[in-house]
């Protein structure tokens, strides 16, 4: 995994992950308050087949707030740049949660810089009648209000130490957390850490894209109207256990968009956390016979 930055109207973060030389590029687009460690499991089993990348969007991970606004719609708007001045060719997008709603809204946008998108557990609007889990509806309810919200997360960033802050995300996001490795949340707890240097700024860039996500979702008829107008092929990725997106929002979503591919997983909102392999192997067949063309065909596995 390299490192690097590149200037998109400030410095963004990104890694590169290696791969087949001759093989498509695949980017992946980390979720709220992610990063590109999100990915290190998945990654590495697509490097066979393609060339892979990811990007700290804007206000996360090193990336920072320094890259210019941090809500859903700047963050499209870097992804496309990322994707022009970085990537250099038409790329397959793999979103996980706000990820997936920047992906999605940056490929609607830009058709031609994106052959095919899959959607991790992304952002979707809430299903009639579908139940929040209470905790999920508290804590983005104290992100709404005024003057609480940043109190309570800058506090929550200085005084816990960055493990606990760590197991409490991964027990929101997994449906086990035993199932990620020690190894991968140890270089979350890194990274936290070194965030941490910066806890005003980091806090105010989470509740940007925090309320930027809720008044998409609130109002979502641009976002459906995005979402139906993908021109290329795509494949919606769900966790049952998910309680941050309900999987009845994404079977809600599967019925309305049914030419897109929908697979079901046994995980929560990270599945490239919980079930890399299965994801992988998701991931290549749906890619593979998404492609067009019989080289890249032969690349990913088929």
């Amino acid at each position: 995994m390299k490192s690097a930055y590149a200037d998109l109207g400030g410095r963004v973060h990104h890694v590169d992950f290696g791969g087949a030389p001759d093989g498509p590029p695949v980017v992946l687009v980390h979720g709220l308050g992610g990063s590109h460690l999100n990915w290190t499991r998945l990654a590495p089993l697509l490097t066979p087949y393609a060339r892979v990348s990811a990007l700290d969007l804007a206000g996360f991970g090193r990336t920072g707030a320094q890259a210019g606004p941090t809500t859903v719609s700047a963050n499209a708007v870097l992804l496309r740049r990322y994707l022009t001045e970085v990537v250099g060719e038409p790329a397959v997008l793999v979103g996980n949660s706000m990820g997936g709603m920047v992906s999605t809204l940056a490929a609607a946008s830009a058709p031609e810089l994106v052959k095919g998108l899959a959607l991790v557990d992304p952002s979707i609007p809430l299903a009639p009648g579908a139940k929040i889990d209470p905790q999920v509806r508290l804590r983005f309810a104290v992100n709404l209000i005024p003057g609480l919200a940043g109190w309570v997360l800058r506090r929550r960033i200085a005084t816990l130490p960055a493990r606990q802050r760590v197991a409490e995300t991964l027990d929101m996001t997994c449906a086990d957390r035993s199932r990620v490795p020690e190894e991968v949340i140890a270089a979350a707890v890194a990274l936290d850490e070194e965030m941490t240097r910066d806890h005003p700024a980091r806090a105010a860039s989470y509740l940007e894209a925090s309320r930027s996500l809720l008044r998409l979702l609130a109002r979502p008829t641009a976002y459906w109207r995005a979402m139906e107008s993908l021109p290329m092929p795509v494949l919606l990725v769900h966790g049952v256990h998910d309680r941050l997106v309900g999987i009845a929002q994404a079977r809600a979503a599967a019925a309305r968009l049914p030419h897109w591919t929908y697979v079901e997983l046994d995980s929560g909102h990270v599945p490239q956390l919980e079930h890399p392999l299965e994801l992988s192997e998701h991931l290549l067949s749906w890619t593979a016979s998404s492609l067009r063309s019989p080289t890249e065909r032969h690349h990913l596995g088929t």
